[in-house]
């Protein structure tokens, strides 16, 4: 399943948020992303209508089986590759920052080999 390295980050975030809250909201999103109300709401259209998200009648987000599957893949690659950077000897900002940048382009044979290392 490919898509797009936003759709990845705005779903990682909402896994994150919902592990912190217990909930997902479009306010919260957009708080932790650092960007307007608006994108969310566009990034959640798209995000509906790719079947990744549900919301309610409060306008609360789920994860789909399927979105699920996806940010926790994404959130995954992250956490290991923020730690094997920190454990490199990375300051953990940095660390956590490259890994965002990678964990989209990793392939999942150099995951896996590094997830075995």
């Amino acid at each position: 399943m490919k898509i797009r390295k936003s759709a990845e980050d705005y779903l990682e975030t909402m896994l994150i948020l919902q592990e912190r809250h217990g909930y997902i909201r479009s306010v919260d999103i957009a708080e932790e992303l650092g960007v307007k109300k608006p994108s969310v709401s566009f990034a959640t259209k798209k995000l509906r209508e790719s079947g990744y998200i549900t919301m309610d009648e409060q306008s609360l987000i789920t994860l789909t089986k399927t979105g699920m599957a996806i940010a926790k893949s994404v959130y995954e690659k992250h956490k290991l590759l923020t730690h094997l950077f920190v454990g490199l000897g990375v300051d953990e900002e940095i660390a956590r920052e490259d890994a965002c940048k990678i964990e989209h382009d990793l392939s999942e044979e150099t995951f896996e080999a590094i997830r075995r290392h």
